[in-house]
């Protein structure tokens, strides 16, 4: 049998889990490349999953931390989807993917990792990307670096009136 290596996922399996809620900390940080944070609306941002499924697997959060998409606002719930549509747009520019995954996970029963604070999973997909390495061997091979991935979208959202980039 072949091993393949994946030592990040160790990383994640052993990394101290945050106090607080990690959706709200990062955009309050003034270090958005460090954070994975390429864009900054008036109610909601895109943060980079730091353990995605696939390269380019973003994450559409609300400043505010509110547990479900019933309690967002008329305003928040409506820029969270332009938000979405950019990052589609962005994503089939960037890496021309097949295919997208977008779903939102509302509560740990569903399979959300941060629970109390909801938020929209938008993950390109292609052609074969799924195989038998996360059904048998429990890893998954994701071809790219985050940070090259992170260089390869920074600047393409187009910028929206509301809060500005932290410095």
């Amino acid at each position: 049998m072949e091993n393949i290596w994946a030592p990040w996922r160790m990383e994640y399996i052993r990394l101290e889990k945050p106090q607080g809620c990690i959706l709200c900390d990062k955009p309050e940080e003034s270090d958005d490349e460090g954070n994975y944070i390429l864009y900054r609306g008036k109610k909601n941002y895109i943060i980079m999953n730091s353990y995605p499924y696939n390269p380019g697997h973003l994450l559409v959060a609300p400043y505010r931390h509110v547990a479900g998409l019933e309690n967002l606002t008329r305003e928040e719930l409506h820029e969270h989807g332009e938000i979405i549509q950019q990052c589609i747009k962005v994503l089939n520019q960037s890496f021309n993917p097949a295919g997208f995954n977008i779903g939102t996970n509302m509560g740990r029963i569903a399979g959300a990792g941060i629970a109390d604070h909801v938020h929209t999973h938008v993950v390109p997909r292609w052609q074969g990307d799924t195989n038998f390495m996360p059904v048998v061997g429990g890893v998954r091979v994701i071809p790219e670096a985050i940070m090259e991935t992170y260089h390869k979208i920074e600047g393409r959202f187009q910028a929206r009136p509301g809060r500005r980039k932290k410095q």
